[in-house]
């Protein structure tokens, strides 16, 4: 079954892959200034706003539908979970990938003994928990921290609902496969052969995936630049549009040789 796609705009192919919870939806803040540059792909991924009927399976599996919906060639950008799923893109279909952003991504979400720029496994598995009984209330309160810290949090957590409202709570199934693959994953071995142009995007007060994950990964990437936003959480397409879109623009010329025969 294909993913729901929605798309805006004309040139190069960029594809924009969301959080845990959300949908496509989540990027309208950049969307229509990222279409004057670009054919923009909204992707709802598996289990997840129209989507929803797609079963959330294993990551490769979520990589190998959103890799049936993504043009050869594309930058394709990965926000929190989406930044998981982008990771593995560009090493299971590496032809379909020019250029990556990686807005407030990790290799690895969860903490363990040789990587503290996690969230406390503990912490994880309680939402894991609360899902089982409440899934409504728990993907709010799991939503709400991608604002928490930020500017105008109470403002981001207000949109924040009503995206969630908008295309509906994903499946309880979806929602814990997806938490599952928060918890278990670890890409860490996989990052130093990703030899594409990359954007790791990140917000100085990200509570949700730290700064130290996303200095390692651009430090760990071979063709790497680290945008660094100061006063962002975990949402800096949110709260700081401008900064992200400025920075993709920049890759997808990098990704399309647009830079280098320009400037």
């Amino acid at each position: 079954m294909s993913l729901h796609v929605e798309q805006r705009g004309a040139g190069p192919d960029l594809v924009l892959l969301h959080g845990w919870g959300l949908h496509g939806g989540a990027w309208q803040p950049l969307a229509p200034r990222l279409a004057a540059s670009f054919r923009v792909h909204l992707v709802d991924l598996p289990g997840h706003g129209h989507s929803r009927d797609t079963p959330f399976g294993t990551l490769d599996a979520v990589v190998d539908a959103v890799a049936a919906c993504t043009p050869a060639d594309a930058t394709v950008c990965g926000w929190s979970l989406g930044g998981l799923v982008a990771l593995r893109l560009a090493t299971r279909h590496p032809a379909l990938v020019a250029a990556l952003a990686l807005v407030s991504s990790t290799p690895c979400f969860v903490r363990r003994d040789d990587w503290p720029h996690g969230m406390a496994p503990e912490t994880l598995e309680a939402f894991a928990e609360e899902l089982r009984a409440e899934p409504a209330k728990t993907i709010r309160s799991f939503v709400n921290l991608n604002a928490l810290g930020g500017p105008h949090a109470r403002d981001r957590m207000r949109e924040l609902a009503a995206l969630l409202v908008e295309r509906g709570t994903p499946p309880s199934p979806a929602l814990a496969a997806g938490l599952a693959l928060l918890h278990d994953t670890d890409l860490r071995d996989e990052v130093a052969s990703i030899g594409r142009p990359v954007a790791v995007i990140h917000g100085g007060r990200d509570v949700l995936t730290p700064m130290g994950a996303g200095r390692w990964l651009a430090g760990r990437l071979p063709n790497a630049r680290f945008v660094e936003i100061p006063e962002a959480a975990h949402l800096p397409f949110m709260s700081h549009p401008g900064a992200v879109a400025e920075a993709l623009e920049t890759l997808g010329a990098r990704g399309t040789g647009r830079e280098r025969k320009h400037g």
